[in-house]
């Protein structure tokens, strides 16, 4: 029996057809699934039992002899989010709570961390644990991220199979949800939609033009077939970066959407918000040898390919994964 959190969610979600897709069907999915939009991420999916998020624990608690894996993908992550209770609550002591019973109960676990934890990148962008607790986070969000991947490498007693995922920029279909906070394609896509063009920050920063700010844009297949490897490999734990391990700038991505659509580019820059310029990330990018490393050797997909995938056989019909 496999526990997936956040499983109303966009990655959850995706790692539950993922597991189907494989064979898995005896699984359980915990969340709020109060958000009726959200919850047709799973519509159709193969799974055992539905679990409110509130309940999980004392669910763990009772049945953990049955669960052979726990997915931990369920957070709060709006990283606009300035209420730190909500944050420690959920993101920090929730997580906290899933370790513990997995230490007592030897259970595999995989949690979610974050990119955001990097903040302006000031030392680099590789998943060494002995650089994690000199991390400076941008926002209380990844703060609460960077705080767990501290605390859980401080424990003296651990999971016998742990791995924290630092993932970056993840898009692709099952985001229709997210609102702001879906991914920079969904919106591209919107916008050319919308008004037949797409605005993009300009550049603040000498020596990067104009739409030349670089993230690394991870789609979410690549993200699910990484998280069953995982599952199936359970050799080597520790905090592992997730992303596609090169990054591409916001005028390849917007650029991309408009081939998707059959459109010429229309893409106009403005202004970067005085509020966030000071921690606008203009450079994002997953080292990724420490995952290949312990095998993984599966070639993710280019940009072009990811958006090609997203836009044509889930955006424009609306189709979830």
């Amino acid at each position: 029996m496999i526990v997936i959190t956040g499983a109303a969610g966009f990655i959850g979600s995706c790692l539950i057809q993922k597991l189907n897709d494989e064979g898995y069907q005896n699984l359980i999915l915990v969340d709020d699934f109060s958000d009726k939009v959200k919850n047709k991420n799973f519509e159709g999916k193969q799974f055992k039992e539905k679990i409110h998020r509130d309940n999980f624990i004392e669910w763990l608690s009772k049945n953990h002899d049955s669960v052979d894996f726990i997915f931990h993908i369920g957070a709060r992550t709006d990283t606009t989010e300035q209420n730190v209770e909500l944050l420690n609550r959920l993101n920090l002591d929730y997580t906290k709570a899933i370790w513990n019973y997995c230490v007592e109960f030897s259970i595999p676990l995989i949690y979610a961390s974050s990119a955001a934890t990097y903040g302006l990148g000031e030392y680099g962008y590789d998943d060494d644990e002995d650089k994690i607790h000199l991390l400076k986070p941008l926002n209380p969000y990844g703060d609460s991220k960077n705080e767990f991947d501290i605390w859980a490498l401080k424990q003296n007693k651990k999971p016998n199979y742990w791995t924290g995922l630092k993932f970056f920029n993840v898009y692709g279909p099952n985001e229709y949800h997210k609102g702001r906070m879906a991914s920079v394609i969904f919106h591209t896509y919107k916008q050319i939609l919308e008004n037949g063009e797409m605005k993009l920050f300009q550049s603040h920063k000498p020596g990067i033009k104009d739409g030349e700010q670089k993230r690394d844009f991870v789609y979410v297949k690549d993200v699910v077939d990484v998280l069953f490897f995982l599952m199936n490999h359970q050799s080597d734990s520790g905090i592992y970066n997730l992303g596609s391990g090169t990054a591409r700038t916001f005028l390849d991505l917007a650029n991309n959407t408009f081939i998707a659509l059959n459109k010429e580019p229309n893409i106009t820059f403005v202004p970067t918000p005085t509020d966030i310029r000071d921690k606008y990330q203009y450079f994002t990018e997953a080292n990724m040898k420490k995952l290949t490393n312990i095998g993984y050797n599966k070639p993710f997909h280019t940009l072009e390919e990811g958006i090609s995938d997203y836009i044509k056989n889930y955006m424009v019909s609306g189709k979830y994964f």
